[in-house]
């Protein structure tokens, strides 16, 4: 076993890699896969009525006896029947996100459940703290699906965070690598959060025509929009070039809700309309080829984190 640092004793886990609970993609499969491999799985609830986030649940249970987490947007509409099921189920991790950690941070540590809050800035990392949680998620602009305001990237994030808060910290945003996981622990991560590789994993819940659209991306093939909403980064298609047209005329708020209307990402990711979808994914999505088992990819991520602690011990010095 790996020797343990604060997330993986924080966790219970082998590896101090996070898969992300990303709607649409990562149901009970992805994260029992993900925990089998030695990581930690997590369930995206976002996407899920209540009676589906329990069925998730008690197929990750009898899928692995590993540690496992569920993500929980603080703004989803039924946040209360979702905690409920969660508390019930005896979930040992929650990842909250979009919204005020002091909702619910104090009844989930009340029964015995670690808290996780993701935030995109210093300031909400030292409110997340302050509110109690365990450990915090620092999501970087590159990230897919909803962001920050504040656009500041993994690599900016990252130093400034861990000089902020003094509890556990995950890197996230722009990392589907070893290499990448290696820079993100050396400015102050205690772990990573990765989502869109594992998009491209055969245990993901996306379209296939999605996770093929995903694997054939190049650079520049994503954008942040919305911001008059919530920031989201999407791919290029028919969907978003709508919106640039919108932007263009000037549309108010009111229009632009108008067209993303409701059931827009369900549409993409999960149906296969690639056109007239939301097809949120990350900027990395340029760097990988491949839809591999989810286990493969955690193995290979690690295999590379572990050649490149070596190459970086034989970089050369210099006197400063």
């Amino acid at each position: 076993m790996p020797n343990p640092n604060a997330i993986t004793r924080l966790f219970g886990i082998e590896l101090p890699l996070v898969q992300a609970g990303m709607i649409w993609c990562s149901g009970w499969r992805l994260a029992a896969a993900v925990s089998e491999a030695g990581g930690l799985g997590v369930i995206g609830s976002g996407s899920m009525y209540p009676e589906v986030l329990r069925e998730h649940v008690r197929k990750c249970k009898a899928a692995t006896k590993r540690p496992f987490a569920v993500n929980v947007p603080l703004l989803y509409p039924n946040v209360e029947d979702h905690m409920a099921t969660i508390i019930e189920e005896r979930v040992p991790i929650v990842f909250t996100s979009a919204g005020d950690p002091r909702t619910w941070t104090g009844k989930l540590k009340q029964a015995g459940i670690t808290v996780v809050h993701v935030v995109s800035s210093v300031r909400f990392a030292q409110k997340a703290e302050a509110s109690g949680v365990d450990a915090i998620v620092a999501e970087g602009f590159e990230a897919g699906g909803h962001n920050g305001r504040e656009e500041t990237t993994t690599m900016v994030l990252i130093p400034m965070v861990r000089e902020a808060i003094s509890i556990p910290l995950i890197a996230a945003g722009g990392i589907a690598s070893g290499k990448a996981m290696v820079a993100a622990m050396a400015l102050g991560a205690d772990a990573v959060q990765i989502g869109s590789r594992f998009v491209c994993s055969m245990e993901s819940s996306a379209h296939p025509a999605f996770k093929d659209r995903v694997n054939m991306a190049n650079e520049g093939d994503t954008v942040l929009t919305l911001k008059e909403l919530a920031p989201v980064r999407l791919m290029r298609n028919g969907f978003q070039r709508q919106v640039q047209e919108l932007y263009v005329q000037g549309a108010t708020v009111e229009q632009l809700k108008a067209l993303l209307g409701r059931g827009r990402a369900k549409k993409g990711m999960f149906e296969g309309d690639l056109e007239e979808g939301e097809l949120e994914i990350g900027q990395v999505a340029g760097q990988f080829n491949g839809i591999l088992p989810a286990g493969d990819i955690v193995r290979s991520i690690m295999a590379e984190y572990q050649s490149t602690i070596k190459d970086v011990s034989s970089l050369p010095t210099f006197a400063g």
